[in-house]
């Protein structure tokens, strides 16, 4: 009957796990909705828009719309919005924009808090809301083209706007742009400022400021929704993949419980949400997938050697081309290249060759093998055993150039001692004897017919 390879079967086993957990987890989600009720004079609901515009923002935004328009008791919706651009399609982005344009009560958006952005598609919805405001230090802008479809929402950046598609704007400055209505420097300063929202005024370290009646409430995705969007930003997508690819990589290569596969699975699979959430360029994933192969060849030796240069060019190159419209953070770029060129150059080889320092168990039967030298050992080179090549040392000051046949002697960690085929200068077995300390055997004198007899 056939079994996998107990790796093979750990880790299919680990994936089954890490699928079904997931699928709990998505089936007992919390449907995402503000908290609690509005009472009597009814309430604003805020939601929370953090990061790029992926699929589940879009969600997010469409659902909470269509829910505070349902519920009967909600005056206004505001877009908290903190978002570099959108990476939905674009149809999917005019159906974000018509659920904000369409909704029956009033949607406005709000770039705050300080320091937060609105730039690519994130800008437009800000063009179709019914009104928008920005606090100091936040930016928008930076949009290309217009992604909306002209014929259903017309031309967004127009007169003094059009700067929007080419640059940023902030604070005060996106105001007199034309890109926000108004210069909010907080939250409660943006609902008090909502014509659908009653307010009251107060004084705020010496201003007046319009504060609402009605209560406030804020939504934001629930924590394993917020993980998924946490992986489908650049940076995080391209981390989890290498760490994820580097854990299984190392798995293989020792023989522990299998918690680095368990993580590297866990790591790959968020990874590969990321990275199909967000524009990528297939041929730099492949790169990157060929080169943990060819990190793979070389690591069977304990060596870093030809595959591994290959295979680091491969990786830096697939590295920087990953995405092509949001990138990772250079910082991100280089703890992933410059990391993964010290596992592969030393800290794995060094691993490996600590692991097997140890005589193993199941590798006696290479004693005796033979092959062939498929570079010249002088005192080491390399050897070709059963189609599978290892490092390799005489044992003795004879070197055996490239193509000649040798005999396996002796295992030391992931280095073979080796001899010649022909006129090795001792019995391996014999050799294996002496080097135990062990005496060599006498001859016998019936199994030699030359030897001399015994004096009488």
């Amino acid at each position: 009957m056939f079994t996998l390879p107990r790796p093979t079967r750990r880790l299919a086993i680990t994936l089954v796990m890490i699928g079904g957990v997931a699928t709990l987890a998505a089936l007992l989600a919390p449907a995402v909705s503000a908290q609690g009720s509005c009472g009597k004079s009814g309430c604003v609901d805020v939601v929370a828009v953090d990061g790029l515009i992926d699929e589940i923002e879009a969600n997010f935004m469409i659902d909470s719309i269509e829910r505070a328009n349902a519920a009967g008791d909600v005056v206004g919706v505001v877009l908290q919005f903190d978002s570099a651009g959108s990476a939905v399609s674009d149809a999917r982005l005019d159906q974000v924009a018509a659920a904000i344009q369409g909704s029956g009560i009033p949607v406005s958006i709000w770039i705050g808090a300080s320091g937060s952005y609105a730039l690519g598609g994130a800008a437009e919805l800000a063009q179709v809301a019914a009104s928008s405001g920005i606090t100091p230090g936040s930016k928008i802008g930076d949009v290309g083209s217009q992604r909306l479809d002209e014929q259903q929402f017309g031309e967004l950046f127009t007169g003094r706007a059009a700067a929007g598609l080419t640059r940023t704007f902030s604070g005060e400055a996106a105001v007199k742009a034309g890109l926000v209505d108004r210069f909010d420097p907080t939250l409660v300063d943006h609902v008090g400022n909502l014509d659908s929202v009653e307010t009251r005024v107060v004084k705020v370290d010496g201003r007046e400021q319009k504060q609402p009646v009605q209560r406030v409430r804020l939504s934001k995705l629930p924590l394993q929704v917020q993980l998924m969007h946490t992986a489908a930003s650049p940076s995080v997508a391209y981390l989890l993949l290498v760490i994820g690819l580097g854990l299984l990589l190392f798995e293989f290569f020792t023989a522990g419980v299998g918690v680095a596969g368990v993580i590297g699975a866990l790591f790959v699979l968020l990874a590969g949400f990321g990275v199909a959430e967000l524009p990528f360029t297939p041929w730099a994933l492949a790169l990157l997938l060929f080169s943990f192969f060819g990190f793979a060849i070389d690591m069977q030796t304990g060596v870093p050697r030809l595959w591994t240069i290959i295979s680091m060019v491969a990786f830096s190159v697939g590295s920087v081309f990953l995405f092509v419209e949001f990138r990772p953070t250079w910082i991100a770029l280089l703890a992933g290249i410059l990391g993964m060129g010290v596992v592969v150059f030393s800290g794995m080889p060094a691993m490996i060759r600590t692991r097997f320092a140890t005589p193993t168990i199941g590798r006696e039967w290479m004693i005796g093998e033979l092959g062939q030298a498929s570079s010249e050992i002088n005192p080491e080179g390399m050897v070709l055993i059963r189609g599978a090549e290892w490092r390799a040392r005489t044992n003795r000051a004879t070197p055996v150039l490239v193509g000649d046949s040798i005999r396996v002697v002796e295992i030391d960690g992931l280095v073979l001692g080796v001899e010649p085929e022909e006129g090795g200068a001792m019995d391996y077995r014999e050799m294996r004897s002496s080097r135990k300390g062990e005496p060599e055997p006498e001859a016998d004198p019936e199994a030699d017919p030359e030897a001399e007899e015994p004096a009488k």
